[in-house]
């Protein structure tokens, strides 16, 4: 049995783009470049992307979590400014840059509480601790 010759030469490429929806814009940039430098300090040995990948991943993430205890948001509804404030454990993934400034979000009022309906279709639950208005 005759096999094809494999082709070693170093492909002018960048460590894997992936792209998850269950990540902000920003947060996905930041593991993409984390990515890169692992990919870069490593000689640019082509072929560990899903490894580089998923190590950025996991420490922009355990970074990120060690700033951020209690993600908040901040919401104009019908000229009353809110800013509300959930527990980590009780984000469901929640990470700040979900939204940008001026995107329409679903929203509702019960009590104390302000529930936000995420891009991915979940409702973040937090606590009113200001309103403005």
């Amino acid at each position: 049995m005759d096999r094809k010759p494999i082709d070693r030469k170093p492909m002018d490429r960048k460590p894997m783009d992936r792209k998850s929806g269950k990540y902000s814009p920003q947060m996905q940039e930041a593991i993409r470049r984390r990515a890169t430098e692992l990919y870069q300090r490593s000689g640019a040995v082509v072929g560990h992307d899903v490894q580089n990948w998923c190590q950025a991943e996991a420490e922009i993430l355990r970074e990120t979590a060690a700033h951020i205890t209690h993600p908040a948001v901040v919401i104009n509804l019908e000229g009353v400014v809110y800013t509300g404030e959930s527990a980590l454990a009780a984000a469901d993934g929640y990470m700040p840059g979900e939204w940008k400034p001026g995107d329409r979000i679903p929203v509702r009022l019960d009590g104390d509480r302000l529930f936000l309906r995420r891009p991915n279709g979940r409702e973040l639950q937090t606590n009113v601790f200001k309103r403005i208005g």
